[in-house]
């Protein structure tokens, strides 16, 4: 997207990457949870590419993500943000740029704030989806933890979404 300086760029390519960070480090499981959410963090981004609609944020966004410097932009903006903190520190700084991000694109594309809120939050939801919290080797538990809800909640508030 043009309209957007070098900088402010790198910022929004960061987002879905935070949407699913946000989640995971609320509630961190094992090595299996954190590559399932990974994974739904990258089937979201896919989706986008695919269906997410030729001109729209998310589409350009998830073209982005297929480069080296793409991935590049987004995941040294997360590393920065999250380096020296704890999980629910981390989770609480991903939001928050996350709101940050979402006032940058209301500034600067706001025809596409409303496609790029609902991607996010879809990514979101989808990392939490992804594996059961709690219970033991995959059975019992809970789809979304009381944590992942909170921090779903959290996020919808961050970026213009009513909670309810």
């Amino acid at each position: 997207m043009d309209r957007f300086s070098s900088d402010d760029w790198s910022r929004v390519l960061e987002a879905p990457m935070l949407a699913g960070f946000a989640i995971t480090a609320a509630d961190p499981g094992g090595l299996i949870s954190a590559v399932q959410e990974s994974a739904a963090i990258a089937g979201s981004l896919r989706l986008a590419a695919k269906d997410g609609g030729e001109g729209s944020l998310a589409h350009a966004v998830a073209e982005a993500y297929t480069t080296s410097e793409g991935r590049s932009a987004a995941t040294d903006g997360l590393k920065s943000l999250v380096k020296g903190k704890r999980p629910a520190e981390a989770s609480d700084a991903a939001v928050s740029r996350l709101g940050e991000i979402m006032a940058l694109v209301e500034r600067t594309v706001p025809e596409h704030a409303a496609g790029f809120r609902k991607f996010l939050i879809d990514t979101a939801t989808k990392t939490a989806e992804a594996s059961t919290e709690g219970g033991f080797l995959g059975f019992g538990g809970a789809r979304i933890s009381e944590a992942e809800h909170k921090t779903l909640d959290q996020l919808r508030s961050a970026l213009g979404v009513s909670v309810g």
